[in-house]
């Protein structure tokens, strides 16, 4: 007869296999740094995420969430619901830079609107498309980045670009023609 740690086991094994042996022991760094039960799994839910989709293509698909849920041993839409509120977190094919443009108030007041423009008609894209080489993604719009003495702000894999003008703009989105690694987040020029 079968027993639900058996079942449970079965499918942490299921989920080794799909996530990888290294990309579980990178989990299990940041499973051990929460309390055990079920809170401090919950916890480490973000970071076993993050670490999937920076391991893999860029983005969560279901299977690899479900995969997390069962290696951490959570309901799977305790996994869901963080994937699909956190911007950082893709649940979609995503180009190779993606870049967010603050659009709150403190950026709005400061010319968010323009930069969007700006930036929408440079790549022949609109919020939420990738070019058609599979370069840029521009995420749909993003709420408040926290550097509003900088605003316009932007995100560029991670980095932080303030003060933006048309020609900064143009400097940035240059940068972006050569390969590049993920720099991660909080990074800023």
């Amino acid at each position: 007869m079968t027993t639900a740690t058996d079942t449970a086991n079965l499918a942490r094994t299921e989920a080794v296999t799909l996530l990888g042996k290294q990309v579980c022991a990178r989990i299990d760094h940041w499973r051990s740094k929460f309390p055990d039960g079920p809170q401090g799994q919950r916890s480490a839910i973000i970071q076993a995420l993050f670490t999937v989709q920076e391991s893999g293509t860029g983005w969560l698909s279901t299977a690899q969430m479900d995969a997390v849920a069962s290696y951490l041993d959570v309901p799977p839409v305790w996994v869901y619901e963080v994937a699909t509120f956190y911007s950082m977190l893709e649940t979609a094919a995503v180009g190779k830079h993606k870049i967010s443009i603050c659009t709150n108030i403190s950026c709005m007041l400061r010319g968010a609107q323009d930069t969007v423009a700006y930036v929408e008609k440079k790549l022949g894209i609109k919020l939420g498309e990738t070019t058609a080489d599979g370069r840029i993604t521009l995420k749909i719009e993003e709420e408040c980045v926290a550097a509003c003495i900088g605003a316009p702000v932007m995100i560029v894999d991670g980095h932080y670009h303030e003060h933006l003008t048309p020609e900064r703009i143009d400097v940035i989105l240059a940068g972006l023609s050569e390969p590049t690694e993920h720099a991660g987040p909080g990074k800023q020029d």
